[in-house]
């Protein structure tokens, strides 16, 4: 049965605290909960401490979504917020705080035992199952159907998107792959993004698509429901501000992402840059769109100066880490210090809210219609995960988010590079048919400001180097041949 009435169930309102976490059965949660997760939390591969281990973990929030202790076997779902503490070069570190759902069962059934967090021995779950909740196809569809009702529940609140149509009882999978949050399939019809790791204020992948969809724009799913939580203030009995849970979208089933779409044509040696035209233009509708919905300002010489500063800043330090890149640095100096004349004679640059992480990755194209045509969406606003959040929300130039799709070409090229000339005229061809489309669209032509262009091409790249250097040495052929040919590039 399909619900299109964003108030056909009225709010549903529960005591700010359940019968499990009240004190002092919340100290007491926690605490036989502390070692099963100070164990399981290092080993997913949305944990962002890695490499450290927990020395304490702190109970910000606990609600439940379904009774946990009900005699029985009905699964508890329990919703938890945790903020973590490690050991960092043998001092204690601020951690992150993380979003859990935890399934309790008295017996937990084999198909579930991968997600195993533990058996507490003490405290109010003492003797039960807790497992990741979302393993469980049961307590995953629970969770749709929580979404379906607006409404608050204990420190979480639910809101849904005026005239979404969200139908109940559709079957649940989660999405595996490296991901830094949780993605669950409902029924081919929609998606629920989990962010994992929280902090204080609207996600941009819940804030930029509702501003989106107010103002028409058809490349981004618009978002059907999404929940929060009321995080705690400093302030004795103050609520501070929201921190965006999970974000329900329309799955675009039958799509195809454009780094599969790049690497397919350059498998089987297709021209591409039809695509990559069109893709240009949406990106630019994106952007036109958001500069509509929301404020923009403008960088001046001041300002540009110290983005040139900056970016020879990041260049020091990613050489200083990298031997490899060290041979390279005045070649790349050289690209900055343009920037900084171009200020000086009196360039400006636009700056707005973007994308924060546009590459291959993140747009989705349509298969082709009756008639004949195709249409790219543009997905995952949150920005790059391992930025704060305050910096991820804050406006940038609309040239970053056109250099990060540059390097994305060139890295889908790379995975082919023993093909030769044609590989390189292939990422030639298509930056420049990107380009293009976004010219066609928006009227602004990126190769008219050079130094803008090259100046943040160059800075992703250089960023690249150092993460493949850190976290995938195999790869870092990869940026190191944009490197070249940046540092190589007339004045």
């Amino acid at each position: 049965m399909s619900d299109s009435s964003s108030d056909s169930s009225p709010p549903r309102t529960a005591p700010a605290s359940l019968p499990l976490v009240t004190a002092p059965h919340g100290s007491a949660l926690l605490r036989s909960l502390t070692g099963p997760l100070a164990r399981w939390l290092p080993r997913q591969r949305w944990f962002a401490g890695k490499g450290r281990p927990l020395s304490a973990l702190t109970l910000v929030s606990a609600t439940e979504l379904l009774p946990c202790t009900a005699q029985g076997h009905t699964p508890g779902l329990l919703h938890l917020l945790v903020r973590t503490r490690e050991q960092d070069a043998g001092r204690p570190a601020a951690g992150d705080c993380y979003q859990l759902l935890l399934g309790v069962r008295p017996v937990l059934p084999p198909a579930l035992g991968g997600g195993l967090v533990g058996r507490p021995t003490e405290g109010p779950l003492r003797g039960r199952a807790v497992y990741e909740a979302l393993d469980d196809p049961r307590l995953a569809t629970l969770l749709l159907e929580r979404l379906r009702a607006p409404g608050r529940l204990g420190s979480l609140s639910f809101g849904r998107a005026p005239g979404s149509a969200i139908p109940s009882g559709l079957d649940a999978r989660v999405l595996t792959g490296e991901q830094t949050n949780s993605s669950v399939v409902y029924g081919e019809q929609h998606i629920l993004k989990l962010f994992r790791r929280v902090s204080p204020g609207v996600n941009p992948d819940l804030e930029l698509p509702l501003a989106l969809a107010e103002a028409g724009c058809t490349r981004v799913p618009a978002p059907s429901a999404w929940f929060e939580a009321a995080f705690p203030s400093a302030a004795a009995g103050a609520v501070g501000e929201p921190l965006t849970l999970g974000v329900l979208q329309p799955y675009l089933a039958g799509c195809t992402d454009g780094w599969q779409l790049a690497i397919a044509s350059l498998s089987a040696r297709t021209d591409f840059t039809q695509a990559a035209h069109s893709l240009g233009m949406a990106t630019a509708e994106v952007h036109t769109a958001l500069a509509a919905a929301l404020p923009t300002s403008e960088l001046g010489r001041e300002d540009l100066e110290a983005t040139a500063e900056a970016m020879a800043g990041r260049l020091a330090d990613a050489a200083a880490a990298v031997p490899a890149l060290r041979p390279f640095r005045d070649g790349l100096g050289r690209t900055y210090a343009a920037l900084a004349a171009f200020a000086r004679r009196g360039g400006t640059c636009p700056v707005q809210r973007l994308h924060g992480d546009l590459h291959l990755g993140q747009v989705l194209l349509a298969p082709e219609s009756a008639h004949g045509t195709s249409h790219w969406s543009v997905i995952d606003f949150e920005g790059e995960p391992a930025r704060p959040l305050a910096d991820r929300r804050l406006p940038g130039p609309p040239v970053r988010d056109i250099a990060g799709m540059l390097r994305s070409f060139d890295y889908a090229a790379c995975q082919h590079r023993a093909s030769g000339a044609w590989v390189d005229a292939w990422s030639r061809a298509n930056r420049a048919a990107f380009c293009r489309g976004y010219a066609d669209a928006s009227g602004v032509d990126p190769m008219d400001q050079v130094e803008l262009l090259r100046a943040y091409e160059t800075d992703k790249a250089v960023y690249e180097v150092l993460y493949e250097a850190r976290h995938r040495p195999a790869w870092l052929h990869v940026p190191m041949a944009a490197i070249r040919r940046l540092a190589a590039a007339p004045d």
